[in-house]
């Protein structure tokens, strides 16, 4: 899934794509706020996480801005004013989370699965689509009761496959949140290779991939 990381600290924002990425993530890393809006015009993010004092717009100028323009990506904001005041700042602009610095990666990746699970956001922890189960919290995939092992794009693939299914996601799309470069892979067949061996490993089960031509794929139940 893809997510923007807005930090102006360099160290860090480099921490925290890695880290991201490491985990699954597709991220998008940008130093000041005025890029973060720039890139919340082209993507769909899962959760954009902002850091308070940015260049140019800061981070609290970031999330009002989104939520004026009807916007409700989750936001986790961070920073070293840790005052409740701030904190209160922060939430009545718009911000879903706080996070202070510094703070510990794992907590970071916590609140972000948090906010994804959040109702609001029809973003359930348990999808399904015939036998076959994802539970979002833990990674883990079944088919008909056994475990199904795949790669971390395979996963990616998979989520975005079931949370739209029945509907058809388009090759764009797949490429907008599972690849950095999303030029690249929707001209070329990477996207078809990956989609081939998933299809492969759901064979046999009650939910399969079917192919629209010159769109993209849905999951169905079989």
């Amino acid at each position: 899934m893809r997510v923007l990381v807005a930090e102006d600290n360099d160290s860090l924002r480099s921490v925290l794509e890695r880290g991201l990425q490491e985990d699954g993530y597709v991220v998008d890393a940008v130093a000041d706020g005025v890029q973060a809006i720039d890139y919340l015009r082209e993507y769909e993010y899962e959760v954009a996480v902002l850091d308070w004092r940015m260049p140019k717009m800061t981070g609290i100028d970031v999330v009002q801005h989104m939520r004026r323009q009807g916007d409700r990506t989750p936001i986790l904001m961070l920073t070293a004013r840790d005052a409740t005041e701030d904190r209160i700042t922060g939430l009545n602009a718009g911000a879903d989370d706080y996070l202070g610095k510094p703070f510990e990666f794992a907590e970071l990746l916590a609140r972000m699965r948090a906010l994804q699970r959040r109702p609001a956001f029809m973003l359930a922890p348990q999808i399904a689509c015939g036998d076959l189960f994802l539970d979002t919290a833990t990674s883990g995939v079944t088919k008909a009761g056994e475990s199904v092992t795949l790669t971390t794009t395979e996963l990616a693939l998979l989520e975005l496959m079931l949370r739209r299914s029945p509907s058809v996601v388009t090759r764009r799309n797949i490429a907008l949140h599972i690849w950095e470069n999303e030029a690249g892979a929707v001209g070329s067949n990477t996207i078809d290779v990956h989609v081939a061996r998933l299809r492969a490993k759901l064979g046999g089960g009650g939910a399969r991939i079917e192919t629209i031509r010159g769109t993209g794929y849905r999951l169905v139940a079989t």
